[in-house]
């Protein structure tokens, strides 16, 4: 309420479109009441606010961060540049106790930043970030605000509840300024964090690496530490999470022991560690098992958690001769082999894949078209001769996207 006033003051000018949005997670019986109490407020003041109703998926997690990630992908969908958010200076110190308590590293110790950009998203803003929560709650009194309490608050099997509740008082008494304390070691660890992120960039430039991976000749004079942080640098650029110390220190190893020649592909949860003819990279890990689908003439189909597109061309791709029967979109299958040449010798599938630079994991990855059940096309392998457009024919072009950030074979290599 308070950060909601004093935005609609700083805003009053114009300069600046401020609107709001309540987020109904549906877990409490008083949800109603709060959603009009926002709305209410809202039309007062002159603001535009949204209500957006979530359900609240717990899978895997505790019910507090299945809360989060449920309001916060509905807060995605807002139209807006900035995300304000009223987090303050207790609400910091609770979250870095929490976090060293479920044994974050310098990242996470960081907390929460007054101002966190987001590519492609809108930027996350804390403007309250400083102020004590009792300096809030002093300011909203002086100006007779109405607000509610969240019931859920004093309930202490949340463990953010229970710092706020049991371990903060007992802190406080002893340590006076606990709150700014812990917010200055957060603005610490945010610093270290940052110089660390510095210092994976340098690296990965020493490495020679490029937009998508880099060359793993020099991996060996790389030491651990700095290792295992290029790694977790690597990931979040991708958009995902590190994994937990003892698998990133295993991922590592693997990467730095095995033997040059031996593809690697290590699962980390958000991401696959890769290394292949030379090179090493990071790519979003493989989400959507590909599958056996059929084509009704569709121009584009959804598959393997990418894209298929069929395009037409005059005297290229496949010709509408070929097609005539069941035509299915797969995953690879033993036996199966493509002529990529007319007069040219049948081919198997791992023996093109090899000549392409496709990796071994995404050989089983890629999509193939099939006309009856054999084989007329497969990503970056090519078409199959015998199918192949004539001169004055409309031929059928198909081509995968990939999912963003997956590398389907190496375009140069070594």
């Amino acid at each position: 309420m308070v950060l909601l006033h004093a935005l609609q003051r700083c805003c009053r000018g114009g300069a600046i479109a401020l609107s709001a949005c309540h987020v109904d997670h549906g877990l409490s019986p008083e949800a109603g009441r709060w959603a009009d109490f926002c709305a209410e407020l809202c039309a007062r003041l002159s603001v535009p606010c949204t209500l957006r109703r979530v359900h609240v998926e717990v899978a895997g997690q505790g019910l507090e961060a299945a809360a989060r990630t449920a309001r916060m992908a509905a807060l995605a969908a807002q139209p807006a540049d900035f995300l304000a958010f009223a987090h303050h200076a207790d609400d910091q110190a609770e979250t870095l106790l929490y976090r060293l308590l479920r044994g974050t590293g310098l990242r996470g110790a960081a907390a929460m930043a007054e101002l966190a950009p987001r590519p492609g998203g809108a930027a996350l803003l804390r403007p309250l970030l400083a102020l004590r929560r009792a300096d809030i709650e002093a300011w909203a009194r002086g100006r007779g605000l109405r607000w509610i309490e969240d019931e859920s608050n004093q309930v202490a099997d949340f463990d953010r509840n229970y710092i706020r509740n049991e371990l903060m008082p007992g802190m406080r008494r002893r340590f006076p300024a606990v709150a700014e304390r812990l917010a200055s070691a957060a603005e610490n660890f945010r610093e270290g964090e940052a110089l660390l992120d510095r210092l994976a960039a340098i690296d990965w430039q020493a490495l020679g690496g490029g937009d998508v991976s880099a060359p793993d000749g020099a991996l060996a004079g790389l030491e651990a530490a700095r290792l295992r942080n290029l790694l977790r640098w690597r990931i979040r650029h991708l958009g995902g999470r590190p994994p937990g110390r003892a698998r990133l220190l295993e991922a590592a190893r693997q990467l730095g022991e095995a033997a040059v020649e031996r593809p690697l592909c290590i699962d980390l949860g958000d991401a696959e560690l890769c290394r292949y003819r030379g090179h090493f990279w990071l790519q979003p890990a493989a989400r959507a098992e590909p599958m056996s689908l059929e084509w009704h003439g569709e121009e584009r189909l959804d598959w393997g958690g990418g894209e298929m597109v069929f395009a037409r061309r005059a005297g290229g791709g496949l010709s509408p001769r070929a097609l005539d029967g069941r035509v299915t979109v797969s995953p690879r299958r033993d036996g199966d082999r493509l002529r990529p040449r007319a007069g040219g010798p049948s081919r198997d599938f791992k023996s093109l894949a090899q000549e392409a630079g496709v990796p071994p994991w995404m050989r089983a990855r890629l999509p193939v078209l099939r006309v009856d059940g054999r084989p007329c096309w497969a990503a970056e392998l090519g078409i199959e001769a015998a199918a192949a457009c004539a001169a004055g024919e409309i031929g059928l072009v198909p081509s995968w996207r990939a999912p963003a950030g997956v590398v389907t074979r190496l375009r140069e290599t070594p």
